[in-house]
This record gives C-alpha cells, sequence and structure tokens, in this order.
C-alpha cells in the first residue's frame, strides 16, 4: 500500500509538472495561438487525467501507464505547444512580416448623360475604395482634366482624414469641356495620395487613375442655297454652285456632292470635294446638260462625316427652266425660216449667183467713188499750189521790172487759163 501511493504522489507530479510550461505559453502568446496552446494543453491534461483514472481503476495496469501511453501524450502536447510559441525552440521572438500595401481604386464614375458638348458645362462624380487590408490616412484627392476639361468653379484638390480597409467614399465637382476640344473620349487623372500604419511603422504610398468622358464637337458645316443658272439650253452645259462654310471648331471629313434628276445628263454623277478644316468656306459646282425643254426637277445631295465621325446627308430640291437652242445664222447674216420652204439638201445655186453679183456690184461701186475722191482731192492739191507759185513769182518781178512784168504775168495766165485775146498793138501803143 505505501508502494502504491508513492508511484500515484509521482504520477499527480509528473502530470503537473507537464501541464505547467504549457499554460504559461498560452498566456505570452497572440490570441489565435494562445487557443491552439491551451487546446494542446488541455489535450494533454485530458492525456494525464485519463491516465490516471486508468491508473485508479486498473491496479494491474499501472507500469504501463506509466511507462507508455502517459509519456507518449504528454510529451507529443507539450512539444506541439512549445514548437508553435517559438523559434525553433530556443526560445526567441518570432520575426513579424507587413501586410500588403493598400490599393484605392475608382469602382463608378458618372458625367451625365451621352456625350458632352464641346463648350458645356457638367457634373463628374466618383466613388473610390480602400481595397487594402488596413486603414488609410492623411489622403489627399487631385483632379487633373488635362488640355480638354477646366473646373468650373472650385478647387479640384479633396481632404480625407480617414478610409477604413474596405469602405468606399464619392466625390463630385463641377467641370466644363473646353470649346476647342477634340471629339471623342478625353482622358481625366484622378491621383490618390495617403497614409497608412502597418506592423507598428508608417508609410506613404500614391497611385494615379484615369478616366475617360466623349466631347461632341457641334455640327456647324453650312451650305448656302444652290445659285441657279440663267439662259440654259438644251444641249449645252450648265452649272448649278453652292458656297459652303465651316464654322465649326472641328474638320469636316469626305465630302461628296451628287447631282440627279429627270431630263439631264451628267459626266459626273458624283464628286469628291474632300475634307474642310474649321474655318474654311470653298464652293461646289455640279455641271449637267439638259436633254429636253421645260423645267427640269433635279436634287442636290451632299454628304460628309461631322467632327464626331457621323454621317450626315443634305438634300436641296432644284428646279431649272431649259428652252431649245436657237437655228443656226447663215453667213449673210439672215435667219433663215424653219417652215420646210427650203430644201433639206442646201441652198439652190442661183441664189449664191445672184449674192456674188451683187457683192461684185457692191465693190466695183466702191472702188469707182473712191477713184474719184482721191482724183477730185488731188485735182484741189494742184490748183491750190499753183496759185501760191503764180502769186510769190509775179512780185518778184515787179520788183525788177515794172513794163516786163505787165507783159509776162499776162503770158503765164493765158498758159494756165482759158485762151483769151491778146491787146492790140494799137491799144498798147496808144497807152505807151
Amino acid at each position: 500500500m505505501h508502494t502504491q501511493d508513492l508511484t500515484r504522489r509521482l504520477i499527480g507530479a509528473a502530470a503537473a509538472l507537464i501541464a505547467t510550461p504549457a499554460l504559461l505559453l498560452a498566456c505570452a502568446t497572440p490570441d489565435a495561438f494562445a487557443m491552439a496552446g491551451a487546446s494542446d494543453a488541455s489535450t494533454a491534461s485530458d492525456a494525464v487525467s485519463g491516465a490516471t483514472s486508468d491508473t485508479r481503476t486498473s491496479g494491474g495496469g499501472l507500469s504501463d501507464a506509466a511507462t507508455g501511453d502517459d509519456d507518449a501524450a504528454g510529451s507529443g502536447s507539450v512539444n506541439h505547444a512549445v514548437d508553435g510559441g517559438t523559434n525553433g525552440g530556443d526560445g526567441s521572438d518570432t520575426t513579424t512580416i507587413a501586410g500588403p500595401v493598400p490599393n484605392i481604386i475608382i469602382t463608378n464614375f458618372t458625367y451625365g448623360d451621352g456625350s458632352v458638348v464641346a463648350g458645356g458645362d457638367f457634373n463628374l462624380a466618383f466613388t473610390f475604395q480602400n481595397m487594402g487590408k488596413v486603414a488609410v490616412d492623411n489622403m489627399v484627392v487631385t483632379v487633373d482634366g488635362g488640355e480638354s476639361f477646366a473646373i468650373a468653379g472650385g478647387t479640384n484638390t479633396f481632404y480625407f482624414d480617414k478610409l477604413g480597409a474596405g469602405y468606399a467614399m464619392t466625390q463630385s465637382l463641377p467641370m466644363q469641356a473646353v470649346p476647342g476640344a477634340q471629339s471623342g473620349a478625353q482622358g481625366v487623372t484622378v491621383s490618390f495620395k495617403y497614409e497608412y500604419v502597418d506592423g507598428g511603422a508608417r508609410s506613404s504610398n500614391s497611385s494615379d487613375i484615369k478616366i475617360s468622358v466623349p466631347i461632341s464637337q457641334p455640327d456647324r458645316f453650312e451650305l448656302n442655297d444652290p445659285v441657279l443658272p440663267e439662259g440654259v439650253t438644251v444641249g449645252s452645259e450648265t452649272t448649278i454652285t453652292m458656297n459652303y462654310v465651316n464654322k465649326g471648331k472641328g474638320d469636316i471629313a469626305n465630302v461628296e456632292a451628287s447631282i440627279e434628276g429627270e431630263g439631264i445628263q451628267v459626266t459626273n454623277a458624283k464628286q469628291y470635294v474632300g475634307n474642310v478644316a474649321s474655318g474654311a468656306t470653298g464652293s461646289i459646282g455640279f455641271a449637267f446638260t439638259p436633254t429636253q425643254a421645260g423645267d427640269i426637277n433635279a436634287k442636290l445631295r451632299v454628304t460628309y462625316e461631322d467632327p464626331d465621325g457621323k454621317t450626315q446627308t443634305k438634300e436641296f430640291p432644284v428646279t431649272v427652266s431649259a428652252a431649245d437652242a436657237e437655228p443656226a445664222m447663215p453667213d449673210d447674216g439672215m435667219v433663215m425660216p424653219d417652215d420646210g420652204t427650203v430644201d433639206q439638201q442646201g441652198i439652190p445655186g442661183w441664189v449664191w449667183a445672184v449674192v456674188a453679183v451683187a457683192v461684185l456690184a457692191a465693190g466695183a461701186v466702191t472702188v469707182v467713188l473712191v477713184r474719184r475722191r482721191r482724183k477730185k482731192a488731188k485735182q484741189a492739191d494742184i490748183d491750190e499750189e499753183w496759185d501760191d507759185w503764180t502769186g510769190s513769182n509775179g512780185t518778184s518781178a515787179g520788183a525788177a521790172n515794172g513794163s516786163a512784168d505787165t507783159d509776162a504775168t499776162q503770158v503765164i495766165a493765158a498758159q494756165g487759163a482759158a485762151p483769151a485775146a491778146s491787146p492790140s498793138p494799137a491799144s498798147g501803143e496808144g497807152r505807151a
């Protein structure tokens, strides 16, 4: 009996020694590890209690419980608990590993319905969320519209004191699309700068997120009313003109023009005009040839791509009055009547003979009249020169010899004029 009591006391003391380190280790480790240690310690205690109970109920198995099962259970539980709380069993602390960097992303944003008209205002709202495992604080959010957007009053920078892990917030601000912005999707940059604490150390991080907002330029490509030609005749090519101007901020691309209708013939049914830059002007010509007289109904069509890349079509109905071509004019300037009296094979030969004779007679009369005029003019010039010469010669002779001048003058006058009776010697002598 004395030996059995001693054995029981030894077994109880050994169980207490095994359970005590496990309980102390559980109190010094984190909660998750403490639960595992406590579970192991409980397992060890249960094993000891079970071994003790077996010893008490089975007196013949005392040696087997103390040296076999109890030792195995106790050593296994204690070793697991110790290994879980120490680094390699040497009693040093476990190295702490920092968690992942918390990321901030934009989960949703709105700018209104459809696209934003260039020069128009809109409200930009975006929702951002902390996708990390730790909270972030001291956050600064900045919105940059680039070359296409501007802040329509207010600021583009916002401050947030703290954003917990997994939480989201929404921020909105008024913006305006620049009037000269290009059509299509244009980018807006949202920047985040923040700090966070992980593993007892404070760190900082930043990220830039881009979102896109579509911009549309208004279609301001204007076409003036068509200018109709005057004096349109059947069989003669004529042209309808139309002026245009691009008043928009964007370019107009792939301009094409065409004309169609009954009673006309078109050499080039569709013509390519090309691209029209912002502020450019020009003119489109629609050439056609009428094939019938009267009112001709036609349709002018112009197609192009607006600044948004959408195809636009504009049509202009027109009415042109065409007249029959005038009959051909003959060489003599007379219009031959088209009443069927003229031979379809040509003009008779006698008509041409009469015309030739009339032309020759007119030429002969003209020649005779010209010659007569020239002869009269020449004779008048000769008479005038003779008179001048006679007057000057008579004056010089009179100065030299008075009597000789009288006789010479009479002789010259007789030569230049019609014959006259010479004075008689008696009368001459009488004067002497």
